[in-house]
């Protein structure tokens, strides 16, 4: 659809295989192309899929195809984790039916990472956040010790990063950067390119003007205990 609001492209699918219930938002991935799930068809538990710019899904992976505890019924998305790697939630499925969490690469490897259980949590209807310290979090409704839902975080062993709050902007403008442990940023490089001026305003969050010469890339935040790099390019218009 265009921002003005056209239909330019649509598809339907067709239940069986393909998949069917789309409920999930699409994720674009760092190589361009288009991933989501959908909570039914596949062979009835559901599937994640792949859709590139012809805007045809191809199925990377059929829910219940690593045995009866695999997860069931995806219906939150996915998010792309700083490793490249593809995560999210199915409402059941698990050792004890009540949900997982589950990694897959954009090239289809999957690999199911938790089974949610009673003390734990229970049916996580929602997706996955990466937060700036390399933790991924989510929520259950059900489960945990009051039996009223649940906060968790997932460890994969990914470090810290900078993201922005808005990823593009402009030669002369500032950029606001959000992180962990900004207190004494040394240098921010856009692209390679040092900002002349940047303002730390607290240990999570700081500004720097985007510099003369600046291009399109990753930004990178030096600071007296350790350098972080963004998580995604910022845009130079």
């Amino acid at each position: 659809m265009s921002t003005a609001g056209k239909l330019l492209k649509s598809y339907s699918f067709l239940c069986g295989l393909n998949g069917a219930q789309p409920v999930g938002p699409l994720v674009q991935a760092a190589d361009g192309n288009f991933y989501g799930t959908t909570q039914a068809g596949g062979g009835g538990g559901g599937t994640i899929f792949k859709m590139g710019a012809d805007l045809r899904p191809s199925v990377l992976y059929f829910f219940g195809a690593a045995g009866p505890h695999d997860g069931r019924e995806p219906l939150a998305g996915l998010v792309q984790a700083t490793d490249g790697n593809l995560y999210g939630t199915t409402l059941k499925g698990g050792s004890a039916g009540l949900g997982t969490l589950f990694q897959i690469s954009p090239g289809g490897a999957y690999q199911l990472l938790f089974s949610f259980t009673a003390p734990i949590g229970e049916s996580p209807f929602a997706g996955l956040l990466q937060h700036t310290n390399g933790l991924l979090y989510g929520t259950t409704p059900t489960g945990g010790a009051n039996g009223f839902g649940a906060l968790y975080s997932l460890y994969m062993g990914l470090g810290p990063f900078i993201t922005f709050v808005q990823s593009t902007g402009k030669v002369g403008r500032a950029a606001q950067i959000l992180g962990q442990g900004l207190t004494g940023t040394t240098s921010v490089p856009f692209n390679g390119i040092a900002a002349t001026s940047f303002k730390v305003l607290s240990d999570t969050y700081l500004t720097a003007v985007v510099p003369s010469g600046a291009t399109t890339g990753p930004v990178v935040v030096t600071t007296t205990t350790g350098t972080f790099t963004s998580n995604r390019n910022f845009v130079v218009k």
